[in-house]
Order: structure tokens, then sequence, then C-alpha cells
């Protein structure tokens, strides 16, 4: 079984946290993260350092989970979280406005994507966008939507893929 719930998480200059019983609230200079805790999970604050404890063996794989959960959530109020697409195929774009993107990506119209609450976006060039928030769940579910639009294809790689993704290619038909 893993040990990561053991691993203690050390908070860096100018992140709070807040334990009140079953909450827990990180707050730092990017903003304010919560989440609640599972029964039989305990949590304990010393000198900079937060540690993990659970109860019975029934909870030890939720507290690696929830001690990973609160080391996003750290680095999400510290450093922020950041996701970059890029986009591949001949007059393929994006274009960040306000809270949406708008893709033209082959389709028989462009596509206009909201983004939710706690997200950004930015273009630097017309084939790259660039999510970042505080909440990695929130900024990782917003990038996986915009790549479900037009994902990669293996024979000539067109389509919306991760800036660190690898698209497998595959050969084309011979006769």
């Amino acid at each position: 079984m893993s040990r990561v719930a053991k691993n203690p998480v050390s908070l860096p200059g100018g992140v709070e946290v807040k334990i009140d019983g079953v909450d827990l609230t990180v707050k730092g200079a990017k903003g304010a993260l919560s989440m609640a805790l599972q029964d039989g999970i305990s949590v304990s604050q010393a000198d900079g350092v937060v540690t993990f404890a659970y109860d019975n063996d029934k909870v030890k794989a939720m507290a690696g989970t929830t001690r990973a959960l609160f080391s996003n959530m750290v680095k999400g109020v510290s450093e922020g979280w950041q996701r970059k697409l890029v986009l591949n195929g001949v007059g393929y774009r994006a274009k960040a406005t306000g809270n949406s993107v708008n893709l033209t990506v082959g389709l028989s119209h462009p596509v206009d994507y909201d983004l939710p609450e706690g997200v950004t976006a930015e273009t630097p060039t017309q084939t790259e966008v660039v999510l970042s928030g505080i909440d990695k769940q929130v900024v990782g579910q917003a990038a996986a939507k915009l790549r479900s639009f037009r994902p990669p294809e293996p024979y000539k790689g067109k389509g919306i893929r991760y800036a660190d993704e690898n698209v497998r290619r595959k050969e084309a038909k011979k006769k």
C-alpha cells in the first residue's frame, strides 16, 4: 500500500491553513480553497508543516488521497495551475475573449466555450491556449473539455492536444 498520507506537507510563505472540525481551508496570495475531511482522518499543523493521520485501515487509502488533494490546494493558492493546449491543423485557431474561448477547428461552425468559474484563458498565439486557475481539478476539466471538441487523430496529428502530450502516429494504408 502507498504511504502518501505519512508524508507531511510543508507550507510555503504566505499560505494559511484553517482547520475547523471537518472543514479544511487554505488561503494564499491567489485565493482560497476548502474541502471537507472524511470521518476517521485527522489533520494537525505545527511549524509550517501539516500532517495527516487515520484511525483505521478502512480510511488509509482515503487519507493518502486527502493529503494529495491538500497538497494540490496549497500549490494552487501559492503558485496556481496551468494547462497548455496546442491546436494542430490547417485553419485551426483559437481566440480568448473575456470568459470564453472561441475555437475554429474544422467544424461547420465555430465553437464558443464558456470557461468555468475561477479559470482564465490566454491565447499567446492563434494555435495555443493557456488555461490557468487555482483549482487543479477545474483547470484540468476545462482543458479536457476543450480538447474533446477535436481530439488529435493518429494519421495526420490534427486536432487539439495538450502541449506535453505525445500523439502516437500510425502509418497510412498502403495499396
